[in-house]
Parts: C-alpha cells; sequence; structure tokens
C-alpha cells in the first residue's frame, strides 16, 4: 500500500469521526437535552476534569492504567506458556480443554465476590480478575497458532536435528505469531472493559470508580467525559500494540512479496 493511500484512507476515516462529531454537536445544540450534552462540552470536561488535573491523573487515571498492564501482561506470561505447551502436546490438549472451556464461560463479573473474598479490595484483586478476565484469547489463540505450524518445517528441523528449545524459539513462536498478536488484541480490549467492571465495586480510586460515581450522582457531563477517555485509553493501546505488531511481523510482508 502506497502512501498516499494510507493518507487518503486515514483522512477519510478522521472526516467520518469528524462528521459524526459535528451532526451531534448541531443536533444537542438544536434540541438540548440533560443525559446527552454537546461534544464540545464532554472535551471540555474531559480536558479539565482529566487531562489537566494532576488530582485525577494520579488519583485515579495511572492507577488503572497500572492495573490494566499488570493484568494484562501476567495474562499474556500465563496464556502464551501454557498455549504453547497445550498447543505442543495433543494429550496435554485433550486433558486441559474440558477445563479451560468451563472456566472461559464463566463472565468476569460474577466472580467478583470471589476475588474479593480470597484477595480482598486491593490492586490484587483488581489485577487477578483482569488476568482472568483477559487470559482465553491469549490461550486460545496461542493453541491454534502452534498446531497451525507446517509440519514439514518441524520435520526437517528434527531430521537436521535442531534441539527443541530452538525450534521453539525459530519455527513454532515465529509462525504462530501472527495467530498470537491476534489473540493480544481481542484481549487488551477486554482488559479495559473488566479493569472497569473490577474499580466499580468496593474501590476508592481508578476510572471505573470516577465513571460510577458520576452515575450515581446524575453527572451526566463526567459520565460522558469518562467513557470518552476510556474510548481515548483503548485506541491508544492498540495503536501501541498495533505498532509492535507491524515491527515484530514485519518479516511477513517480505515473505509474501517473495511468494509473489
Amino acid at each position: 500500500m502506497t502512501a498516499r493511500r494510507v493518507a487518503d484512507r486515514a483522512a477519510l476515516r478522521l472526516g467520518l469521526l469528524a462528521g459524526l462529531i459535528v451532526l451531534w454537536q448541531v443536533a444537542t445544540t438544536a434540541s438540548p437535552h440533560v443525559f446527552f450534552p454537546p461534544p464540545s462540552v464532554i472535551l471540555g470536561r474531559l480536558w479539565d476534569g482529566w487531562l489537566a488535573s494532576p488530582a485525577a491523573v494520579s488519583g485515579h487515571l495511572l492507577p488503572s492504567l497500572a492495573r490494566l498492564l499488570a493484568g494484562w501482561l501476567t495474562a499474556i506470561a500465563i496464556g502464551l506458556a501454557v498455549g504453547t505447551g497445550v498447543g505442543l502436546s495433543r494429550r496435554l490438549a485433550e486433558l486441559v480443554e474440558p477445563s479451560a472451556q468451563f472456566l472461559r464461560s464463566i463472565p468476569p463479573p460474577a466472580l467478583i465476590p470471589l476475588f474479593i473474598v480470597l484477595l480482598g479490595i486491593g490492586d490484587a484483586m483488581k489485577i487477578a480478575m483482569i488476568a482472568f478476565g483477559v487470559v482465553w484469547p491469549v490461550f486460545v489463540n496461542t493453541i491454534d497458532g502452534v498446531r497451525s505450524v507446517d509440519p514439514l518445517q518441524l520435520d526437517t528441523a528434527r531430521a537436521y536435528r535442531i534441539g527443541r528449545r530452538d525450534r521453539l524459539a525459530l519455527i513454532v513462536l515465529p509462525s504462530a505469531a501472527p495467530r498470537i498478536f491476534a489473540g493480544l488484541r481481542i484481549s487488551l480490549s477486554v482488559a479495559v472493559i473488566v479493569m472497569v467492571l473490577s474499580e466499580m465495586v468496593a474501590t476508592v480510586n481508578g476510572v471505573g470508580y470516577v465513571l460510577v460515581n458520576a452515575q450515581h450522582a446524575f453527572r451526566s457531563v463526567d459520565v460522558w467525559a469518562t467513557i470518552v477517555l476510556l474510548g481515548v485509553i483503548g485506541y491508544s493501546l492498540n495503536l501501541g500494540l498495533g505498532a509492535i505488531e507491524a515491527r515484530v511481523l514485519r518479516w511477513q510482508g517480505g515473505a509474501m512479496r517473495l511468494g509473489t
């Protein structure tokens, strides 16, 4: 894809977003509603109440981001390690699959009382809940990626007496990387959701705490500003992950060009 086409697509996306914001602004200005404030008011509150407020950033935003990243990275470590082992062993997969399918079907919010009983109401509970909620996309996609490795490559590596560790590092994980990153993208979006849910119960700070308090007080502008903030957080994290993915998987573009 040429630079001009990339720029055109970016301009189209931004233009569509700007058009929707303008329509929202016009509609809410012409017909004011207490629960649907204009975007200009929401963005002003987002700036004043969040981005330009050191107390909100240090007291709520940074703790939420720390919990999100801690839970997400914990889920990545567990999902990659266990998923790779299960993907490499059919016998282990048959043993683990029933338990995994049962656990992944449990909605994370349903486990909030259990996590509170086991871990209290501190950060450990929230991090554990985020990790539990997001580990499954990483786990499942890692298994699928490992199982999709070309058997011919593995047989060739064994014929040349390449060790198991080197096969894993040089063949299995690189081949499984596209599906693993697909799981990471899904898990990152889920992590934002579970982070908010975990902070709505038995907590004294965080973005979710601010959101639920604003809802209870019927502060609709604060609710919308916090929702927009969550969208910015999710979008920024996905942009960062996309940049890492493009760098890690840049060999794919070269391989595809060589194959054509």
